[in-house]
């Protein structure tokens, strides 16, 4: 037997219709915001400003330094007691002077000023060359460099050869000698810039060069390498096919 529930009617305002009656619109409501008070941080007091006051209280002083040193302990020297830089890198340029002077002069070379060997010097010399023979139309750069290093290892070996156990010249000694001795050459490079190719006259040049490098690279190794005044004569040829294989750059 089903139960049966009393549901009381539901009466409608406008008839029975819930839809026809009027209807009211809600209006918004503004969002919450809390109540503002006068002073916005009551924890932090306010503090006036003075533009004339805060310029002549933040003038700015510049640091100082006392005396040649750095820092107040005196422990640090100051830049004025600093070395040069050429001279940190090892670069003396009394010293390439000094060298490059008696390279000019063939008859009195001082064999003491080059026991110091560097490459400084000869690389100067090289770049210049490669340089006059740029002016010249040739891009010789890479040969320049190149040979050098094979004529630095070919007179090293035949030195050495001829010297025996007794030997003591090194391959950084035999790119110094080289490349100091190949002044003349650069000064046959700069000549040619004005001496018609192809003649006589330049051969003759080239001869003289040649001779005058030979000379003095000769006389180096002789002076200071031991066991070298007996075999005077084939270092000297060694030498002279290593600067006509340069002399032949600038003729050609």
């Amino acid at each position: 037997m089903a139960k049966q529930f009393n549901v009381p009617p539901v009466v409608f305002p406008s008839g029975g219709n819930p839809n026809t009656g009027p209807q009211q619109r809600r209006l918004p409501t503004a969002p919450f915001q809390p109540p503002r008070s006068s002073n916005p941080n009551p924890g932090i007091p306010f503090m006036s400003f003075d533009m004339s006051s805060a310029a002549a209280s933040t003038s700015f002083s510049p640091p100082q330094f006392g005396g040649n040193t750095i820092g107040g302990g005196g422990g640090v020297t100051g830049f004025e007691d600093e070395p040069p830089l050429l001279e940190e890198l090892g670069i003396n340029t009394k010293q390439i002077w000094n060298k490059t002077i008696s390279i000019l002069n063939p008859f009195r070379v001082k064999a003491d000023l080059h026991e110091d060997a560097d490459l400084s010097g000869p690389f100067l010399f090289l770049m210049a060359f490669g340089l006059f023979q740029l002016l010249a139309g040739k891009l010789h750069f890479g040969i320049i460099l190149g040979w050098v290093t094979v004529a630095a290892l070919f007179l090293y070996v035949v030195f050495n050869m001829l010297a025996g156990r007794n030997g003591n010249l090194d391959l950084y000694r035999c790119l110094s000698l080289i490349g100091y001795c190949l002044l003349p050459i650069v000064i046959l490079s700069a000549l040619s810039l004005f001496v018609p190719q192809g003649g006589g006259v330049i051969f003759a040049i080239a001869g003289i060069f040649v001779t005058w490098s030979t000379r003095v690279c000769t006389k180096l190794l002789v002076e200071l390498a031991s066991c070298g005044d007996e075999h005077r004569g084939l270092i000297a040829y060694a030498c002279f096919l290593i600067y006509v294989l340069f002399s032949l750059l600038v003729i050609f």
